[in-house]
């Protein structure tokens, strides 16, 4: 009877042991299995950083610039708003004046064109961590005591091209019918080409392509605007 009982705690004792050394087996293979798995989803195929590194190169080359991007940016944010203060003055004007519908008609376009461009010009000087006005040279003046207020007079600075003056801001207010519309076009004509030179000069020595694509819209769009106003003038 004692003999049969040993041998049956010792069966128990083997039994115990091969199902802990089954148990322990299989939580080692659940382990290994899930390193395995962690390992694929968190480490990045030679592919994918080669891509992640590739993206950062493109974003760092469309980000850079030159002095030219800067400078060009700087300048054309106030030339487009003269176009648009200008643009402003005669639909001030069409409700009560004769005013042509065609040259408040482009007087709307520019408006449109012009501002979101403003907005974008300035996103880039913030990016850039530029100022948004260049600084002014040493001995540098403006006409500013022919301004008229509140509208900053740009026209003495240099590298701005087809601004208008002072007195040239005031004369558009003053001026009635059919010569508002007339003093209009001719001025914004001016106006376009000096934009114009300075899309040029951006797209020759500008890094920036962002930059130069604007530029090149605004050399052409301008120009066929100029080409219209042209056509327009001989019709008044």
């Amino acid at each position: 009877m004692d003999g049969s009982l040993a041998r049956g705690r010792r069966q128990m004792s083997v039994t115990k042991r091969g199902r802990l050394t089954l148990g322990v087996a299989a939580v080692a293979s659940l382990l290994t299995a899930t390193a395995c798995s962690n390992s694929g989803t968190t480490a990045p195929s030679p592919t994918s950083a080669a891509t992640a590194v590739g993206s950062a190169t493109s974003a760092s080359a469309s980000d850079a610039h030159n002095q030219q991007d800067v400078m060009f940016v700087q300048r054309m944010i106030p030339h487009h708003q003269q176009a648009i203060e200008m643009s402003d003055i005669i639909l001030a004007k069409q409700n009560r004046e004769n005013i042509n519908p065609r040259v408040s008609e482009l007087a709307k376009q520019i408006k449109a064109a012009q501002g979101p461009e403003i907005q974008q010009m300035q996103g880039w000087l913030s990016q850039w961590g530029e100022p948004t006005m260049p600084m002014m040279p040493s001995g540098t003046t403006t006409s500013s005591s022919t301004a008229m207020p509140g509208v900053p007079d740009h026209s003495g600075m240099p590298g701005m091209n087809g601004l208008m003056s002072g007195q040239d801001m005031a004369a558009l207010k003053d001026a009635h019918g059919v010569e508002a519309s007339r003093l209009f076009l001719t001025q914004m004509i001016q106006h376009h080409q000096g934009a114009i030179v300075m899309a040029q000069e951006e797209v020759k020595s500008g890094q920036n392509s962002s930059g130069i694509s604007l530029a090149h819209s605004i050399a052409t769009s301008q120009q066929q605007e100029i080409d219209n106003m042209q056509a327009m003038l001989g019709t008044l």
